[in-house]
C-alpha cells in the first residue's frame, strides 16, 4: 500500500466513488500491467489480491492529443478474462466504468463474473483505467486536503445559500490543477476516452467491438458510438446519462434534484417499517421533515466528528450521506444511523476513508473530464440564480445541483465541441434504466432515447438504485439485457420490467 499505483488500485477495499459527480465508480482494479505498444498487447500477468487467475494485464500506448500525430505518448492499462468457450467466441465485451474517474480494469474478475455463462462464453471480457487514472499515467492536481472532502467536491451552497464560498473553493482548486496536472490534465475528456477505446480495439485486432458501460461510461459508449458508429457490434448502456450537448455534465449534476426526489420516498417507507431495527419514524410521511430539520440544525450546531473531514457533522455532510446512501437500498442503514446518532448528539464512528492519493487521482481526472467536455458558466449571479430556485423547488438538496463546481474558474477553455448524440448509425443500443436513481434518474435515460432514436430501445426497469443490470434492477430487466448481449435479440419496443 506504499506504492502510489498498488495503493489507487486497492482503493476497492474502502468502497472509493467517484468524488465530483458521485456517479458510481468504484476504482476496482490492482493489476500492474505489462507493457506493450499501440499496434499490439503484450499480455501478462497481473499483479493484486483477488484477482481471476485467468484476468491478463498489458498497456497500450495512445497520444496525449490525438490530433497531433507527434504528440508524446502515454500508457493506457488494459485487463481481460478470455471467452470461456473459444468455439462461441464473438469478439470482445468492454466493460466502461462510470465516474468519470472510474476504472474497469478489475471488472472482467468482477462484475463481469456476474454475467450469465452465455455472455462469457461469447465475449472475452475487457477492462481498462482510462487516461490519467493509475495505473495508467496518471495526474494530480494537489488539492488541499479539506478540499478532498466529498461535502466540498460537491458544491453544496452555506446554510443561507450564499455561493460565495463554492467560488473560492472553484478557483482554488481549478488554480491547483493548472499548476500541478501537467500538459495530461488538458487532454481529458469524454471524446479524447472515446478516441482511446479505438485505439484498444484496433490493439485487440477486433473490427467492431461490443460495450457494457454504466452511469458516466454510458455516455462514453454513446460517444463512441456517435464517433465510430460502425465500429459497434452490440452495446448495454446501463443507468443513462442525459446526453444534452449544451450541458453536458452539468446536467448530470442538476439531475440529482430529481433523482433525490425519485428516490426519497422508497427510503422513508423503508425507515418506517415495523421491525426494521434501524426504523427512524412510524409513518413515511414523518421521514422527510425530520430529515429537513435534523439538516437545518446542524446548519446552525455542527457535532464535532473525530477523524471526519471535515471534522465535523454539519447539515451539508448530513445531506451528503443521503446523496450517497440513496445509491442502493442496501445503504439505508448508514444514512438511518447517522441520523439517529445526530438526534442524539452524538456522532458514528468517523467513515474509513481511502488513501489521499486515490483521492487526489480520481478527483484530478474528474476534474479534467467535466471542466474539458463543455465550458461552465463563470459568472457568479448564474449560481447565485439557479440555487435559489433549486432551494425553493428541491429543499432536499439545498440547491447544490445547480451550483459551481471548480469548472466555473477553470482556466482552459474546451478543446473541442461536446459530441452531439444522434439517430445516425446502426440500431444496436439497448438502453436500461431504473425508475428510481438518485444519480441518473429515468428522466435522463428519455433524453438518451430521443437523442437515439431508431439506434436504441429502453428497458425501464420497477426498481430502486444505481446501476440496474445484474445490481439494483430486476430478472426481467436482468434477462433483457444478458439476451441481448448472448444472442443479439432486443424487444421490437420500449419495455416496461415490474
Amino acid at each position: 500500500m506504499t506504492q502510489r499505483t498498488r495503493t489507487i488500485r486497492n482503493a476497492a477495499l474502502v468502497g472509493v466513488s467517484t468524488a465530483l459527480l458521485g456517479v458510481t465508480a468504484p476504482v476496482t482494479a490492482s493489476a500492474a500491467p505489462e507493457r506493450g505498444s499501440s499496434e499490439s498487447l503484450t499480455w501478462g500477468a497481473c499483479e493484486g489480491a483477488g484477482l481471476d487467475p485467468r484476468q491478463q494485464c498489458a498497456t497500450l500506448r495512445v497520444p496525449v492529443d490525438h490530433a497531433d500525430p507527434d504528440s508524446p505518448r502515454i500508457d493506457i492499462a488494459v485487463s481481460r478474462i478470455p471467452s470461456e468457450k473459444p468455439a462461441a467466441r464473438r469478439g470482445v465485451l468492454l466493460l466502461i466504468a462510470g465516474g468519470p474517474g472510474g476504472s474497469s480494469l478489475n471488472d472482467p474478475s468482477g462484475k463481469g463474473q456476474k454475467l450469465p455463462q452465455d455472455v462469457r462464453d461469447t465475449y472475452d471480457l475487457v477492462g481498462f483505467a482510462p487516461r490519467g487514472l493509475a495505473p495508467s499515467t496518471s495526474v494530480d492536481c494537489g488539492l488541499d486536503h479539506g478540499d478532498l472532502a466529498t461535502s466540498r467536491l460537491r458544491p453544496w451552497p452555506a446554510p443561507d445559500g450564499s455561493v460565495d464560498e463554492n467560488m473560492a473553493t472553484a478557483r482554488r482548486m481549478a488554480e491547483a490543477c493548472a499548476r500541478n496536472g501537467g500538459e495530461l490534465i488538458r487532454h481529458l475528456s469524454t471524446a479524447n476516452e472515446a478516441r482511446d477505446i479505438d485505439r484498444l480495439r484496433a490493439a485487440l485486432g477486433e473490427r467492431r467491438i461490443s460495450a457494457w458501460g454504466t452511469s458516466y461510461g454510458t455516455y462514453v459508449g454513446a460517444v463512441y458510438a456517435q464517433k465510430f458508429p460502425h465500429r459497434t457490434d452490440r452495446f448495454v448502456l446501463d443507468s443513462v446519462d442525459d446526453p444534452d450537448p449544451a450541458r453536458v455534465n452539468r446536467a448530470w449534476l442538476a439531475a440529482h434534484e430529481q433523482g433525490v426526489e425519485d428516490t426519497f420516498p422508497h427510503f422513508a417507507a423503508w425507515a418506517s417499517e415495523p421491525g426494521n431495527p434501524d426504523r427512524l419514524a412510524r409513518t413515511a410521511a414523518e421521514v422527510r421533515p425530520m430529515f429537513l430539520r435534523l439538516a437545518a440544525r446542524l446548519d446552525r450546531e455542527p457535532l464535532p466528528w473525530p477523524g471526519a473531514n471535515p471534522a465535523e457533522l454539519n447539515g451539508n455532510v448530513l445531506r451528503q450521506t443521503m446523496l450517497d446512501s440513496l445509491y442502493s437500498p442496501g445503504r439505508y442503514p448508514t444514512l438511518a444511523r447517522l441520523m439517529r446518532a445526530a438526534q442524539e448528539g452524538t456522532v458514528p464512528p468517523a467513515p474509513q476513508a481511502p488513501p489521499e492519493a486515490v483521492l487526489q487521482n480520481v478527483t484530478a481526472v474528474g476534474a479534467g473530464t467535466l471542466c474539458n467536455d463543455v465550458a461552465w458558466p463563470t459568472s457568479r449571479a448564474v449560481y447565485e440564480k439557479g440555487v435559489a430556485e433549486s432551494r425553493a423547488k428541491y429543499p432536499l438538496t439545498a440547491g447544490m445541483p445547480r451550483n459551481a463546481m471548480l469548472c466555473a474558474a477553470w482556466p482552459y477553455p474546451p478543446r473541442e465541441a461536446p459530441v452531439r448524440i444522434t439517430d445516425e448509425g446502426p440500431s444496436n443500443v439497448l438502453l436500461v434504466s431504473n425508475e428510481r436513481d438518485v444519480a441518473t434518474p429515468l428522466a435522463g435515460a428519455l433524453r438518451m432515447r430521443e437523442a437515439l432514436g431508431r439506434r436504441a430501445v429502453l428497458v425501464t426497469v420497477d426498481s430502486t438504485g444505481h446501476n440496474p443490470y445484474l445490481a439494483n434492477g430486476n430478472a426481467c430487466g436482468d434477462r433483457t439485457a444478458s439476451r441481448f448481449l448472448a444472442t443479439g435479440q432486443r424487444p421490437g419496443a420500449d419495455v416496461r420490467c415490474d
